[in-house]
C-alpha cells in the first residue's frame, strides 16, 4: 500500500485542517494513533510544518469530505502519473560527515576480525575505496600507527544483515578456492590415466 511521502507533516495538516479521526489519519499516514494524538497535542515534533496532501496530489478534497462523514471509512490515496521514488541500490553509499573519520577504523576492524573478506567487500560495507582497504591491510596507510578498530555495525556504517551476507559470500569464495587447490590438475589426471610403461622384451 502507498503512503504519503512525508507522513508526519501530512498527519499534522490533516489534524489541523480536517475533522478526520486520529485512527483514520494514522492508517493513511502509516503511523500509530497515539503518535497522531501526540502530534495533535503538540507533545512531539512541535516545530513540524504541515503539508497539504491535496496540493501534493495524494488526496482529494472530496475523499477527505467522504471520510469526515463516516468515521469507519478509510482514506484512499489518489492515483498519480508521477513515477514513485525507488530505493537506491547501486552507487557509492552516503556517509554522514561526522562518521567519515571513523571509516579507516571500521576497515581495520573488518580486516582483522574477518580476514576472509575481500578488499572490495570491505570497501562496499564501509563506503571506502579498495586502495584504502589494501593500505590498511598492509599497514602502509598514513594513519596506520594511530588507527583503532571500530565495529562498523555499531556506528551505523553498515547493517548486521549486510555484514552477514558479505561473510557468507566470502566463505563461499574461500571454499571454492580450497576445492580448486585440492583438485588434481588436468596434467596429473592424464598421467594417472596412462597405462604403465612396459619395456619390450
Amino acid at each position: 500500500m502507498a503512503y504519503p511521502l512525508m507522513p508526519k507533516a501530512t498527519a499534522a495538516w490533516l489534524v489541523d485542517n480536517t475533522a478526520l479521526t486520529f485512527e483514520q489519519i494514522a492508517e493513511f499516514c502509516n503511523l500509530h494513533p497515539l503518535e497522531v494524538q501526540a502530534l495533535a497535542d503538540g507533545e512531539v515534533n512541535t516545530g513540524i510544518m504541515g503539508t497539504s496532501p491535496i496540493l501534493s496530489g495524494e488526496l482529494t478534497a472530496e475523499e477527505i469530505a467522504r471520510c469526515e462523514k463516516n468515521t469507519n471509512a478509510k482514506l484512499k490515496m489518489s492515483k498519480s502519473d508521477l513515477p514513485k521514488a525507488r530505493a537506491r541500490s547501486k552507487g557509492p553509499r552516503y556517509t554522514p560527515v561526522a562518521k567519515r573519520t571513523e571509516k579507516p577504523g571500521a576497515v581495520l576492524f573488518l580486516v582483522r576480525k574477518y580476514p576472509e573478506l575481500a578488499d572490495v567487500q570491505v570497501a562496499r560495507l564501509v563506503g571506502s575505496t579498495k586502495p584504502t582497504v589494501d593500505s590498511i591491510r598492509n599497514k602502509t596507510h598514513v594513519l596506520s600507527q594511530s588507527l583503532k578498530p571500530v565495529d562498523p555495525v555499531s556506528i551505523g556504517l553498515c547493517t548486521g544483515d549486510e555484514l552477514g551476507k558479505a561473510l557468507k559470500k566470502a566463505q563461499r569464495r574461500v571454499d571454492r578456492l580450497a576445492k580448486a587447490a585440492e583438485a588434481p590438475s588436468a596434467e596429473e589426471q592424464n598421467n594417472d590415466q596412462k597405462p604403465p610403461h612396459t619395456e619390450a622384451v
